[in-house]
């Protein structure tokens, strides 16, 4: 930018002080160092969107580095994954000497059986919690109305 020194200032405050004057000098001093002040501030703008723009960019490169990265490895072991697949089908099936128990994908064999939901019955779990447990852990046994519970926990000198 421009190169001002002291007397370069200094001289350039005494034209200012001929020609606008001392009295309106202190409003034109304040109005060009707002004028000033804006103008850094948007250049100061401009070149923080320019940064941010470039380091945009830079990033999505290397998202995209990174993405085509691993989805080579990806790729790579999921052929690793396959070949061994199907080398423990070709071996399996040569211990047990069955053609059809691996298909043509190289599919393991069915080792275990189907899964089933165990039928838990929560009612008779709950049955077989011991009465002192309820009572402690604040578990009610009874079922009772909402008029019936009113009743049960009214202040004794509320009742009629």
């Amino acid at each position: 930018m421009l190169d001002f020194g002291f007397d370069k200032i200094a001289l350039i405050g005494a034209v200012a002080l001929i020609v606008i004057g001392p009295e309106k000098l202190p409003r034109v001093a304040r109005t060009v160092g707002t004028l000033l002040g804006k103008a850094q501030r948007y250049v100061a703008d401009v070149k923080a969107e320019v940064n941010r723009s470039i380091e945009l960019e830079e990033l999505q490169k290397m998202k995209t580095q990174f993405e085509t990265a691993a989805r080579d490895v990806g790729q790579s072991v999921r052929q690793e994954v396959d070949s061994a697949t199907q080398a423990f089908g070709q071996t399996w099936s040569d211990v047990t000497g069955d053609t059809s128990s691996s298909d043509a994908t190289g599919a393991l064999p069915h080792l275990s059986p189907e899964y089933r939901h165990p039928k838990k019955n929560w009612r008779l779990k709950r049955g077989a919690t011991p009465l002192w447990f309820k009572q402690k852990s604040n578990v009610r046994r009874h079922t009772q109305s909402g008029a019936a519970r009113v009743a049960r926990f009214r202040p004794p000198h509320l009742n009629r």
